[in-house]
């Protein structure tokens, strides 16, 4: 196995640290006789722990050797695979080196552990050539990433040489893409003391759909004209999301995130106090092959606040454009993002050298820079009805109309007023009697 291994060119790069390389070593020392079999077992043991972890975490069965190659394949970013995200695979000289790996990797899938384990006395290699999940699919986070990885570990498996595997694979990145980008719809961001920054996907994001959301037609429809048109390559702006709590604004985001990501559209979190990482998160992404929403939920500045201007320079006056693939959504319970004071509309003061209206500009300057700006305000008594009674029948619930909407009633009045938030709470209460009972 070592001897293939080392063969790999593009996929080369692997960590040292990682299962098929830590596999390769184990077997090497195996071949030269270098280490005692106790200690060998005991190693091959704790990398095929690794698998199961692998495969606990996405859910793979039947073949988990060739789950995990897959995996490796799907989610390593080189310049061949991000090509092949970008244009698809090409006549170029690259794909005699991809063609090199790709024979190792189908030597991989296809090789005989008989003999390692007949000698160390073990059978680890055969049970998980054959495994069985127990994790049940539909409380699975990882349910897209499963499918999509044992699809194509099953194309692969069926692979004649290396140019059948080429074709599969290469497929694969053009549909989907390449890393953690082409498995996931959404990832927050994290940061070291150095400035670098690591992507991490959202495995459990909810699974909203715009149908899902009663009334809004006229913003939804909006936010749709302006998404589309970002997703499909033509003038779009950024959009801010602005009015009552409850009203649905953070939903209609992840809505949109998962109406589109078929099309190629990623969502990343990014909150308040990261705002100094945005120009580094921009430039990982910009050369990507996907169209990234940058999210902020709940944004707002008080006015000792100076993050929003890192903010301003990213969306529009920065000396590097914004790329076309990326684009700024924003949920505010309020218009005015940026604080204002009393002493803000008092144009005759002057403190510093400073018009407090040359204050009011720069707070105002921000929502202005939005040009997408879809008001989501409280709904009426009659449209909190109407979402209550969708909802209960949507979710099995068997009271009248009547009774919804009077007991609705009650509970707006006690838990915050009338919102679709609100509305949600009082399904999920009705539910959880309904089940006690039934």
């Amino acid at each position: 196995m070592y001897q293939e291994v080392s063969k790999l060119i593009m996929y080369g790069d692997l960590d040292k640290n990682s299962i098929l390389m830590k596999m390769a070593d184990i077997f090497r020392r195996f071949e030269l006789q270098e280490t005692p079999n106790a200690q060998l077992v005991q190693e091959i043991y704790a990398q095929i722990k690794r698998i199961l972890e692998v495969a606990t975490d996405y859910g793979f069965d039947k073949n988990l050797w060739h789950n995990y190659l897959t995996f490796l394949l799907i989610t390593n970013e080189n310049p061949f695979s991000i090509t092949c995200e970008k244009i698809g695979a090409n006549d170029g000289s690259v794909n005699v080196f991809a063609k090199n790996d790709f024979k190792v990797f189908h030597t991989l899938f296809h090789y005989d552990f008989s003999k390692i384990e007949k000698e160390l006395g073990i059978e680890c290699f055969s049970l998980i050539s054959n495994y069985k999940a127990i994790v049940k699919k539909e409380l699975m986070y990882n349910k897209n990433v499963s499918e999509k990885v044992q699809a194509l570990s099953a194309k692969l498996e069926e692979a004649s040489d290396e140019n059948e595997f080429f074709e599969a694979v290469t497929q694969f990145y053009k549909d989907f893409g390449v890393g953690m980008f082409g498995l996931n719809k959404a990832f927050r961001i994290s940061s070291n003391n150095e400035g670098k920054v690591t992507f991490h996907p959202i495995n459990n994001m909810d699974k909203v759909m715009l149908d899902d959301l009663v009334g809004y037609e006229i913003q939804k429809k909006k936010l749709i004209e302006n998404t589309e048109a970002f997703v499909q390559g033509r003038g779009a702006n950024n959009a801010l999301l602005f009015g009552d709590s409850g009203t649905g604004k953070s939903t209609s985001i992840k809505a949109i995130v998962n109406e589109y990501y078929e099309q190629g559209l990623r969502m990343i979190e990014i909150y308040k106090h990261q705002f100094k990482d945005l120009s580094t998160v921009i430039a990982m992404i910009k050369n990507r092959n996907y169209k990234f929403i940058i999210y902020m939920d709940d944004l707002s500045f008080e006015e000792f606040e100076v993050e929003y201007k890192f903010l301003k320079a990213v969306i529009e006056g920065g000396v590097e454009t914004k790329p076309d693939n990326i684009l700024i959504y924003a949920t505010s319970n309020r218009r005015h993002l940026i604080k204002e004071t009393w002493n803000d509309r008092n144009d005759m003061e002057v403190k510093n050298g400073m018009h407090r209206s040359d204050t009011m500009e720069e707070k105002l300057s921000l929502f202005n820079r939005f040009g997408c700006q879809i008001n989501y305000s409280k709904p009426s008594q009659k449209e909190y009805f109407n979402i209550v009674v969708h909802l209960a029948k949507k979710n099995g619930i068997t009271m009248s109309e009547e009774e919804l909407c009077a007991e609705a009633n009650k509970w707006e009045l006690s838990h915050g007023g009338i919102s679709g938030r609100t509305a949600q709470q009082f399904i999920n209460h009705c539910l959880g009697l309904q089940e006690k009972e039934a």
